[in-house]
């Protein structure tokens, strides 16, 4: 799985984030295993676990997830991972996996109100150990004297109940190390009878503020969702300054700076150990072709790509696809008789014109059995047709690689001083841009 040391003199380092996250904190993942729930969401939350590690455990560059610390709570509050670094040690969290999947789904607790002290014990402990793992690891180290640490409590009550039981057992502990606890909410069709709520706190329950120190967040028990929480985890938690300046031109000696910040759509294909035939890299047909095993030559037989699903051109997100495209235009290979050729010419020019009438783009999956040593992660691809004669091919990153974004629709209209300054720089920008540079328009 690991060829870092075949990537160690390229030029891999460029796709790295911007950043080299500086401030990722530790991570205290603390799963509540009790039923009746637990019956329909071990296998959900842990088989997202599985493949969320499996991605996290082999991204090269930068240093996303220090340490992580793994607890749960069935009929009593147990610690099945320690603090330990997550790089290079999947084996080691897998079997914890493992250990977290074989806790019985049936039986009775003793009470609701029981299972939510054993959650906030549960967060107790977690910031003790990091305490302690911080004071002897890191004596003198500068890097592990700015670590802070993530807790994120994942249940299938109700959320508003355990964030309450939280904060009121919180109110009075030292939380300085503590950036953030999020309880996750999993929805469900499970009968918690014990928690009906009394008048009292029914009454309340629309008064609730969260405190800034326990967040509620409720998902579908689901794979995919559980497993893009877990990726939020992989993106970088900094925030000291801002990424990148936006220069606009301006009629004052300072152009007008507009300040943003930046964040990953997609783990670069180029930092996880994957089959030669990914398209990591993208700058040559090379780059598309299988390696023979055993041999450094590319090999003589073509790329197969197997059509598996056709898109709405304007439902496709850029942000998915990497790397430079190539151009797929008919072969003209001597090799073929005329007949054959022409045929084929005809079977392209029917698929370039059907796509673009129709206004698709053909999804394609490398066929595994052209792929030698074909590890069962697949590479994608995009046929975009074009008015000539020709598609474009793209790289597609798979849903492994996709990180969490979700950029809500802004309901809020810009100030009118922000509106003149924006205007005035780029209305005018632009026209002389379109005559000094027409081919770029």
């Amino acid at each position: 799985m690991d060829n870092r040391s075949r990537r160690a003199g390229s030029s891999s380092n460029l796709v790295y984030w911007a950043s080299s996250f500086p401030r990722q904190p530790a991570r205290v993942l603390v799963v509540e295993a009790l039923p009746p729930a637990w019956a329909d969401t071990c296998a959900v939350i842990c088989d997202a676990m599985d493949n969320f590690l499996s991605l996290a455990c082999n991204v090269d560059g930068p240093c996303r997830i220090p340490l992580l610390s793994l607890y749960a709570i069935s009929r009593q509050q147990e610690c099945l991972l320690p603090f330990v670094k997550v790089r290079g040690n999947l084996a080691r969290l897998l079997s914890c996996v493992d250990e977290l999947r074989s806790i019985p789904g049936e039986g009775c607790i003793r009470g609701v109100s029981r299972a939510g002290e054993l959650l906030q014990q549960a967060v107790l402990d977690s910031l003790q150990q990091f305490k302690q793992y911080s004071r002897h690891t890191g004596a003198g180290s500068q890097a592990w004297s700015n670590l802070s640490v993530e807790v994120t409590v994942v249940t299938s009550q109700f959320g508003r109940a355990i964030v309450r039981q939280l904060e009121t057992g919180l109110k009075d502990t030292d939380l300085v190390s503590l950036r953030r606890l999020l309880v996750l909410q999993i929805d469900g069709a499970w009968d918690w009878a014990q928690e009906i709520p009394s008048p009292e706190a029914a009454q309340s329950e629309d008064s609730l503020m969260l405190g800034t120190e326990v967040e509620l967040q409720r998902v579908e028990n689901s794979v995919l969702a559980i497993e893009t929480v877990l990726k939020v985890w992989l993106q970088e938690q900094g925030g000291d300054r801002e990424h990148l300046h936006l220069l606009l031109p301006s009629d004052n000696p300072n152009p007008v700076c507009v300040k943003c910040d930046m964040q990953e759509r997609l783990i670069s294909p180029a930092l996880i150990p994957l089959t030669p035939n990914l398209g990591v890299k993208t700058e040559s047909i090379r780059d598309f072709l299988p390696v023979a095993k055993g041999s450094t030559n590319q090999s003589s037989a073509p790329q197969k790509l197997k059509a598996i699903k056709t898109l709405r051109a304007d439902g496709v997100c850029e942000s998915v696809l990497y790397g430079l495209p190539l151009i797929i235009r008919p072969t003209t290979c001597w090799q073929l008789d005329w007949d054959e050729m022409e045929a084929n010419h005809h079977l392209f020019l029917a698929l370039c014109h059907t796509l673009r009438t129709q206004e698709l783009f053909l999804l394609l999956q490398a066929d595994p059995s052209s792929a030698a040593g074909a590890s069962g992660v697949n590479s994608h691809y995009l046929l975009q047709p074009s008015m000539s004669l020709s598609f474009l091919l793209k790289p597609v990153a798979s849903r492994e690689l996709m990180l969490p974004s979700s950029m809500p629709v802004s309901a809020q209209d810009p100030s009118p001083d922000a509106m003149q300054t924006v205007q005035v720089t780029v209305t005018p920008f632009k026209h002389e841009y379109c005559m000094s540079h027409p081919v770029l328009i």
